[in-house]
């Protein structure tokens, strides 16, 4: 695979991955291992006991002095003639990495692997085998070995990786870690053609959807890359680790979606809690990771856990690595609106309150769920209260989350520059913050999770009135869901009294209900009367402008025009529910004007035959004045009649009867006048 000139040169040689000296003074066949003790297969006696762990090494002196700086420090530092063993207690990668080690002193021909290349260079500079002793020394070895092959291969890159686990600091002080994750971040931001990938060997149901068709372990040609191909390999390194690849990979200048997309899939295949839809219930939460994704070293317990409610403190420290990754995912998220989802990290915050993350990264957690508001659905709302509340939900965290909504939709409104450098970055759903949309969808969110949590009888009145009134008036167009959510709090909570009914019935404005909201409203007994009484005159007010808007003529177009919009949005915002109501409440309206109209025509035909009337009345009284005279020698006959029948009954009163006939005429003259 690799060969250096300089090697040949000096004596020493590695070709395929074997690592041999061709100078040793002891000749041996090997090492045999009898119980739990390693010996050198050779006639002489060995004079050099080394104990590494539970494994004891029966060597010789010069072998180890000859290329070990540290073994020759020990032995010479002790000033005993007869040394009965030397105890390696730290030395990194434990017994196997030694045996590799001793194996190279004698000449014996050492296999190097992306497993064991780590471990045997850790060990190589903790025994102090530089170039100072003998040329060609296993510093140098391993260190050219890690250099032209190990980060020359992708496959290698991520192994060796993986094994540092167990090497820090080592590792870290050799530039192990770096190194591999730069190499890892290159070819993960290059051209994939040629690399092997999906190495880790996993079974098809537990892999990416997108590599269930593959076979072999490169794609073929006529297959294209998908571009999360790098996202499996990655995905079973320890945090600390996948913290360091992801931090070069953002450097390269990988696209801030492909890298929220590789922690989403991180997050999702250690903290599989993630990934449930409970209400949030930690008794229900289980956290764990893929038993075959795990390397061949475990990480102080590892991820393999379960965090549940239960009274014992044994997940304790399990729960404190669970811990390390949240706050590692938080700390690497890109700072871009919509790199993750929001639902992701509304899952991630009810862990990161479950498990007592730094209040600050939580406090940031939050920024970005504000940014993202709109996106939010109400099973990732409902998040229990983990802070010992009397609320069975966190309603203090709802609000909080809307207030960096407002407050990222007032910043990013005053600042039309950002939107510009942002157009070349960001998704189409990144300009959603400015659309007025963004609130109304905000507002049914906030409405349905008022209805939910309203049910909790812990409720305090001042709470849910804080949540409902923190959106501004233009954000609502409809308050159905309000006043759903309004009923289901007086419902659980029927001890109100009448002052605190009214004050919970003030957030609701009675003008934007619907018709059937309006008419649940009128019946229900539950509302203050004051209230029903003001949803009856609101519901009055509103037929009565639909029916004096559905009149206007054409001189009224410029009036009628602007209640359309109105009453689209209207419906836009109206529920379900309520707008399979609005259509017979149409049909209703449009009946009103059917019979609006027969009145209309019945009032004109009345109108007429009044005019008729009075016309024919005038004809009438005309009459009467010119036969004035007539109708008055009627009258006087009549009363000559009366006159005469009176005075047989009287009758010495005849003159006094005759000046009543001469005076009678004047009478008449003045009553037809």
């Amino acid at each position: 695979m690799w060969e250096s000139e300089t090697e040949s040169v000096r004596g020493s040689c590695y070709r395929n991955g074997v690592l041999s000296s061709s100078k040793h003074a002891v000749k041996t066949d090997g090492f045999e291992l009898r119980g739990q003790s390693w010996y050198v297969a050779t006639d002489i006696p060995s004079d050099l006991p080394v104990q590494v762990g539970d494994v004891n090494f029966h060597l010789h002196k010069y072998p180890l002095l000859s290329r070990s700086g540290k073994m020759n420090r020990l032995i010479y530092e002790s000033h005993e003639p007869d040394l009965n063993k030397i105890v390696l207690e730290d030395l990194p990668g434990g017994p196997e990495a030694f045996e590799l080690a001793a194996k190279f002193c004698y000449g014996i021909a050492v296999d190097l692997t992306a497993g064991n290349i780590s471990d045997l260079r850790c060990a190589a500079e903790y025994l102090e085998m530089t170039e100072d002793l003998e040329e060609g020394n296993l510093i140098f070895k391993t260190e050219a070995f890690l250099s032209y092959v190990v980060l020359s291969s992708w496959r290698d890159s991520i192994l060796v990786l993986k094994s540092c686990e167990k090497l820090s600091p080592w590792a870290e002080n050799l530039q192990i870690v770096r190194r591999c994750s730069e190499s890892i971040a290159w070819k993960a931001c290059a051209n994939p053609k040629g690399i092997k990938w999906a190495y880790t060997g996993k079974p098809t149901q537990v892999s990416s959807p997108k590599w269930k068709d593959l076979k072999d372990s490169s794609p073929s040609r006529s297959q294209p890359v998908p571009p999360d191909w790098w996202f499996e390999d990655v995905s079973i390194l320890r945090i600390d680790h996948f913290v360091r690849v992801i931090t070069a990979i953002k450097v390269k200048g990988m696209r801030f979606e492909l890298i929220g997309a590789s922690i989403m899939h991180y997050a999702l295949k250690w903290l599989q809690g993630l990934i449930k839809d409970g209400q949030g219930q930690a008794d229900d939460m289980s956290i764990s990771s893929n038993s075959n994704s795990s390397g061949s070293s475990s990480w102080k317990g590892g991820l393999h856990m379960i965090v549940a409610g239960t009274k014992d403190d044994t997940p304790s420290i399990q729960a404190k690595d669970q811990r390390m990754i949240i706050e590692s995912l938080i700390s690497i998220i890109p700072p871009q609106k919509d790199t993750v989802s929001c639902s992701f990290l509304l899952r991630l915050l009810r862990m990161a309150n479950m498990l007592k993350v730094a209040p600050a990264l939580v406090t940031e957690l939050e920024k970005r769920v504000g940014m993202q508001f709109e996106q939010a659905t109400l099973a990732d709302l409902l998040i229990p209260s983990y802070n010992k509340s009397e609320t069975l939900y966190d309603v203090d965290l709802v609000q909080r989350l809307l207030e960096h909504f407002l407050v990222q939709e007032q910043t990013e409104s005053s600042s039309p520059s950002r939107q510009s450098f942002s157009d070349k970055h960001m998704y189409e759903g990144t300009q959603m913050g400015n659309n007025p949309n963004a609130k109304m969808r905000v507002a049914r969110l906030v409405d349905s999770y008022l209805t939910e949590v309203s049910r909790d009888r812990n409720l305090s009145l001042t709470k849910f009135q804080v949540l409902a009134e923190a959106l501004p008036e233009s954000a609502r167009t409809c308050d159905d869901g309000l006043y759903r959510a309004i009923d289901s709090y007086l419902k659980a909570h029927p001890t109100l009294s009448e002052h605190e009914r009214k004050r919970l019935c003030r957030v609701m404005d009675c003008q934007k209900l619907s018709i059937d909201a309006c008419m649940h409203a009128a019946q229900n007994e539950r509302l203050p009367l004051r209230v029903v009484m003001q949803v009856l005159f609101s519901e009055q007010v509103k037929i009565s402008n639909a029916l004096a808007n559905s009149t206007l003529k054409d001189p009224g177009e410029t009036q009628y025009q602007p209640l359309i919009p109105n009453r689209r949005t209207l419906l836009e915002g109206t529920p379900q529910s309520f707008q399979e109501g609005w259509a017979a409440a149409k049909k209703d309206i449009n009946t009103l004007k059917f019979e609006l109209e027969s009145v209309k025509a019945k009032y004109l035909e009345l109108q007429n035959d009044l005019e008729n009337l009075q016309r024919q009345f005038d004809k009438m009284s005309k009459q009467k004045q010119t036969s004035a005279w007539t109708s008055g020698w009627k009258k006087l006959s009549k009363l000559t009649k009366m006159t005469t029948s009176e005075h047989h009954d009287i009758g010495p009163q005849i003159p006094t009867t005759a000046d009543q006939n001469k005076k009678t005429p004047r009478r008449w003259r003045n009553s037809i006048s």
